[in-house]
């Protein structure tokens, strides 16, 4: 098997044998960028040389027996609205200016203490408040499933780096499902943790950071480093001693709930629907009791929740110049600008359904101990449109999965359950409850052993 194609597990093993070198492994993901990315157009700031020193040393490490950490070696990408010293941050969007970062931030800086090799950054939308990959600043990131599809967002990158093989570790960021549904719409395993468990900076209400990877496994052994404490995040949660490799466990009388309808957003599509439901069957074959979840998402929620996000990015771009929103992609800017007819009572009580969606997640998922969903009603849509409606007035019909998990904290993830009849991706969503970041990890390693035999990842360019 190419190197860029082992996973992270793989990759330490191979050190710790001494069957193969961070620097060998780090050559075989640049040959892999160098002949997908022209098409796929996922990194950005690629650093390889710089990376390789970092190889060099780690081999030297594994040589004396004195790994940094459980990544030593292993290649990294970091979504590039997580600062990285000396590099600047666009948040994907031409309006800003480029200043070099001071410091890592948090994923960063554990990534790297850890022995990871940081070779680049990854592409995101502007402002991160996109779920596919349109951006003023970066070039459009393709699917590599499907490249007339978008990889999803507002991680596009590392969903996209991820399925290519651009090696195994790859860090996004998620507040209504930036992981999670690049995650579903390429095929691989993403976390979405609870609120606070991996330290950020800056936090924000339901904003995480979560490892995307190919595996379960790769993403415990990740989250082993991510899960680190950092005193800049005031939201995180107090460090725990949480065994994340401990995945083996039996769904055997474990109480699981079926919500293939949200209540609001966009029909969940047959082939999604039917996936999601085999999934379930599965789980129930294997003796957990399954039962249906009523919808709990309000057309009003989801409308207050965009209100609010409206208002807020408003207030971001409202200081630029005219010059400078010029630059902002026309679908957010006229999806910002449109708060201006808000009041403040508008605002407030946009802010107060993103309070009532965290209760109303919370009841509605309080007597399974886990809940099945797909990731997104949709599989992926075509590269070139900002939303699936395309409409800056209805931006957000596509996230009535994922969002809720964000507001009431509780960690998330999706893992591949099937394909479409085109051949693309469907993300199998699984949430329990917070702080049970664990137990998401285990159920969704039981779906990996439980699952029918997976396609092969994509290898044309």
């Amino acid at each position: 098997m190419n190197a860029a194609d082992l996973t992270a597990c793989e990759l330490v093993q191979a050190y710790a044998a001494r069957k193969l070198s961070p620097v060998e492994a780090l050559e075989a993901v640049q040959a892999r960028v160098e002949k997908y990315e022209p098409a796929l157009m996922a990194l950005w700031e690629q650093d390889f040389p710089g990376a390789m020193n970092v190889a060099r040393d780690s081999e030297a490490r594994w040589h004396r027996g004195e790994p940094l950490g459980p990544i030593d070696g292993v290649p990294v990408t970091i979504k590039e609205n997580l600062a990285t010293k000396g590099v600047g941050m666009p948040l994907g969007t031409a309006a800003i200016d480029l200043v070099p970062s001071a410091v890592d931030a948090p994923p960063a800086a554990r990534s790297r203490e850890s022995g990871g090799l940081i070779f680049a950054r990854t592409t995101m939308p502007d402002y991160g408040m996109l779920s596919s990959s349109r951006s003023s600043f970066h070039k459009l990131t393709r699917n590599p499933w499907d490249r007339t599809k978008t990889p999803g967002g507002s991680s596009s990158g590392a969903g996209a780096a991820a399925a290519a093989g651009y090696g195994p570790l790859h860090v996004g960021t998620d507040i209504g499902g930036s992981v999670r549904l690049p995650a579903g719409w390429c095929g691989i395993f993403t976390l979405k943790p609870s609120l606070g468990r991996i330290p950020i900076d800056p936090p924000f209400q339901g904003r995480v950071a979560g490892p995307m990877t190919r595996t379960v496994a790769d993403a415990a052994l990740y989250m082993r480093v991510l899960a680190q404490p950092d005193p800049r995040d005031h939201m995180s949660l107090p460090p725990a001693d949480i065994d994340w490799m401990a995945l083996d466990r039996d769904p055997r009388g474990l109480r699981i709930g079926l919500h293939v309808d949200a209540g609001a957003g966009l029909a969940v599509l047959p082939e999604v629907r039917a996936a999601v439901e085999a999934a379930a069957r599965a789980f129930e074959a294997a003796g957990a009791i399954v039962e249906p979840l009523a919808p709990f998402l309000t057309r009003e929620m989801l409308d207050g929740q965009d209100r609010f996000w409206r208002a807020r990015a408003f207030a971001d771009i409202a200081p630029l110049p005219e010059e400078k929103k010029a630059k902002i992609l026309p679908f957010i800017r006229a999806w910002a600008e449109s708060a201006t007819r808000f009041s403040g009572q508008d605002i407030y009580s946009g802010f107060a359904q993103s309070m009532a969606l965290r209760k109303a997640t919370e009841q509605a998922t309080r007597r399974f101990d886990y809940v099945l969903s797909p990731t997104a009603p949709i599989p992926a849509f075509p590269a070139e449109l900002p939303s699936p409606t395309n409409d800056p007035e209805m931006p957000f019909e596509h996230i009535a999965f994922t969002l809720p998990y964000n507001m009431s904290e509780q960690p998330a993830s999706s893992v591949n359950c099937g394909y479409t009849s085109d051949g693309l991706p469907i993300g199998l969503q699984i949430a329990g409850r917070r702080f049970d970041d664990l137990g998401v990890l285990q159920m969704s390693r039981a779906w990996e052993k439980m699952r029918p035999k997976q396609r092969d990842w994509p290898t044309d360019p």
